[in-house]
């Protein structure tokens, strides 16, 4: 009996384990791994490199074109901005990117691009009747009389036989006459006393000076009393009266000149022009027209041209400039 009882528990414990049912593991779902969303790249638009134009009449000799485009082509170039050259220039030429525009006369309408591109910095070259402003800068009056008459005088003197110089200019006219005195003053610098060698009825510089409603035609007849009465061998030309016809009789009469305007026609006896160095003016303005910096009057320094190295020797030539270079950095007051 008792064997029977061992018997069934161990059946009933062998019918339990057998129906016990086994907790299920858990297990985690296989996550996939989270992908980073990035947004699409930003389109960047192309940069437009900056324009320079320069307004060049087609009417400009060759060669004087040629430097002026060389020079802007050279500070675009060492700017990194593209360059192009125009004879004209109207609002709807405005493009992306115009940044500078240099012009030359006649007026491409500089007012209205000006106002157009508001952005863009303008240099006037010459043009008359544009005035500085907001945009817009401009080549002052660069006349310079009193360092021109200065640097002629002493020119003069130092080419001429016993410093026999004079010059031809309008009447009542104050540039005319401040010209004349540093003239003077030019003519001492360089000589002194200026005491000929030969004793003569004038002392030097001698002048005349040509009333306004005076005919054209007559100028050579003026030109005479200098040259034939009071024995000038140099003279000094103002530009009001330093017309082609005026420059060629001279040049027949064995006489030198200098002058602040180039005539059409250089004549004999063209010693050398002194004006403005319109290519180092462009230069100067340069860093302010790129930096955006406008509406400035940009002062243009003299230069030499024209000149001819039989009657200025290049030794001579040398002397003259370190002059002009005294007078404009103020260790000569003219």
């Amino acid at each position: 009996m008792r064997t029977k009882i061992i018997l069934l528990v161990v059946l009933a414990l062998l019918l339990n384990a057998c129906g016990t049912a086994t907790e299920p593991v858990a297990t985690t779902p296989d996550v996939p791994t989270a992908i980073a969303v990035t947004s699409e790249p930003a389109v960047t638009p192309t940069s437009v490199v900056p324009l320079v134009v320069l307004i060049v009449p087609p009417s400009l000799d060759p060669e004087t074109s040629n430097l002026y485009q060389k020079t802007v082509y050279d500070l675009a170039q060492s700017a990194g901005m593209r360059f192009q050259v125009r004879d004209n220039m109207s609002p709807a030429d405005i493009e992306p990117g115009l940044q500078i525009v240099v012009a030359l006369p006649p007026d491409p309408g500089i007012v209205a691009l000006a106002a157009a591109a508001p952005n863009t910095q303008f240099l006037s070259i010459n043009i008359p009747d544009v005035v500085p402003g907001g945009n817009i800068s401009v080549l002052g009056d660069n006349s310079q009389s009193d360092i021109a008459g200065f640097l002629a005088g002493y020119t003069a003197a130092l080419i001429t036989t016993d410093y026999r110089i004079g010059m031809m200019m309008p009447r009542d006219n104050a540039d005319a006459i401040r010209g004349f005195n540093a003239y003077v003053n030019g003519m001492k610098y360089y000589c002194g006393l200026c005491r000929p060698y030969f004793f003569f009825a004038w002392t030097f510089p001698q002048y005349i000076d040509i009333p306004a409603d005076a005919n054209v035609d007559d100028y050579d007849a003026y030109s005479n009393i200098l040259l034939t009465e009071r024995r000038v061998l140099t003279i000094y030309l103002h530009p009001d009266i330093a017309t082609q016809d005026l420059t060629t009789y001279i040049g027949t009469t064995g006489a030198m000149m200098i002058g602040t305007k180039t005539p059409e026609q250089l004549p004999a006896g063209w010693v050398m022009t002194i004006q403005p160095d319109i290519i180092k003016a462009i230069q100067s303005a340069w860093p302010q027209l790129i930096s955006g910096q406008g509406g400035v009057t940009v002062q243009s320094p003299l230069g030499l041209s024209d000149i001819d190295p039989n009657l200025l020797s290049p030794g001579k030539q040398r002397l003259v400039l370190q002059t002009l270079n005294d007078l404009q950095s103020g260790l000569i007051a003219p």
